[in-house]
């Protein structure tokens, strides 16, 4: 097992969506952040009503020391009153790649 998550934060916009990205990986709070360009499709149930949206979709690599930063980061920065932030464990990787996304939120 590994002290590295995935993080999963869908945005209204790819413009926020970067603007999130650049934040969290200035301040050392995610190694990378991906943006898949093509907007996902999602259904959902808001206050009651089946909703529908098209979003973009962050793909946020971190340790789970840096969780609670970049979950309050993501809070400030989403327009969302409820943003999606979901954290998945990576349980192996490439050393070389999980040693690397270690030196890259280290303070």
């Amino acid at each position: 097992m590994t002290n590295k998550i995935v993080v999963l934060v869908t945005c209204a916009s790819a413009k926020e969506a970067r603007k999130i990205a650049r934040a969290l990986v200035k301040q050392r709070l995610a190694a990378c952040a991906n943006i898949l360009a093509s907007p996902v499709q999602s259904v959902y149930r808001w206050k009651g009503t089946v909703e529908s949206a098209k979003e973009f979709l962050l793909i946020i690599k971190t340790t789970k020391a840096r969780f609670p930063k970049l979950k309050a980061t993501v809070k400030r920065l989403h327009s969302y009153d409820l943003p999606e932030i979901i954290a998945l464990p990576i349980a192996a990787g490439a050393l070389d790649y999980l040693d690397w996304m270690s030196e890259s939120v280290a303070r």
